[in-house]
């Protein structure tokens, strides 16, 4: 995992916003909406050269989902802006029955989602957006792990016909994924091979996910990192491939560890293969106002505290 590379640092969204301007140039049925926040969704240069593309919905979000449910009938490939929160649990009912229950194909994409979106606090740091997305039938839920993956996952769903929730987040953050890597709906992308431990994670804790991998390698430990960066459709071959191998796994995310990826995750191995897990999230609670970082460590979604998981999974077996 050593050589894993960092070649710079940018927050996901901005990933989100470079990558729709590309669709926009690509694609003249791409439309973006949002809900009086396109600065924050970094959508300034779509509006700039595709300003007849572009539909300020006010801050209205129920209204931004019916109006992209309604340019899909024509066509149109409608993607949704806000943040996390109100992308979800604010306009629920809308998405359920305008989007989801009619497979309408709209891109619902959702900026400063979990506890790092940071001094905002609870009332904005949704941890239970996964869950609530992953439930709808029909729904494709993506939780790219940084800037280049997001952009490559916002081109790759324009192809997908069908309701989508892509997820990513605000602060500034490592970028380890290579800058031209075509985005694979469905198929988890796997970092290190080992065989003492699974570490399964999403979004921004993949990288914290590493980084407890390198850890417990020089401790003697063979690791296994995946990135489950599509929750839904959830690739079953790879974490069955992965456990078998290793007869234990870590879940990370940045969520409540009810209804994210850990119980994804373990749903697939009750059914098919059971292993003993630990479960990285928050723990059935609300978040609050505090620095990205410091926050992930109250909360017990530390580098440390993935380490421990994965020692503790480990002598379980």
């Amino acid at each position: 995992m050593k050589e894993i590379q960092v070649s710079g640092q940018k927050d996901t969204r901005s990933g989100f916003g470079d990558g729709i301007y590309e669709l926009g140039k690509k694609n003249p049925n791409v439309v973006a909406l949002t809900a009086d926040l396109a600065g924050s969704m970094k959508l300034n240069a779509f509006i700039k050269d595709f300003p007849d593309r572009f539909i300020q919905c006010g801050i209205a979000e129920a209204n931004m989902i019916g109006i992209a449910a309604g340019l899909t009938i024509g066509g149109k490939i409608p993607f949704t802006t806000t943040f996390a929160n109100f992308s979800t649990g604010r306009v629920y009912d809308q998405i359920r029955q305008s989007v989801a229950y009619s497979g309408k194909n709209v891109k619902i994409c959702a900026s400063h989602a979990g506890l790092t979106l940071g001094e905002d606090g609870a009332t904005h740091q949704i941890l239970e957006d996964i869950g609530m997305m992953k439930m709808l039938p029909g729904m494709t839920v993506i939780v790219p792990c940084d800037y280049n993956q997001t952009k490559a996952a916002t081109i790759a769903i324009a192809e997908l016909n069908g309701p989508v929730y892509l997820r990513f987040g605000r602060p500034v953050w490592p970028i380890f994924t290579a800058a031209d890597q075509k985005f694979e709906i469905g198929k988890a992308q796997v970092f290190s091979e080992g065989t003492d431990v699974s570490i399964f994670a999403c979004g921004h804790m993949v990288w914290k996910a590493i980084e407890a991998g390198i850890i417990l390698e020089e401790k003697g430990l063979s690791v296994e990192v995946i990135n489950i960066h599509t929750i839904k459709p959830l690739d079953e071959e790879a974490i069955l491939k992965s456990i078998r191998k290793t007869k234990c796994a870590v879940t990370v995310e940045e969520h409540n560890i009810i209804g994210g990826l850990g119980d994804a995750v373990a749903q697939v191995a009750a059914k098919h293969f059971p292993v003993p897990f630990e479960y990285i999230g928050t723990k059935d609670t609300f978040g609050e106002s505090g620095k990205p970082l410091e926050l992930l460590k109250k909360y017990g979604l530390d580098t440390p505290d993935i380490v421990a998981a994965a020692e503790k999974v480990i002598k379980r077996k």
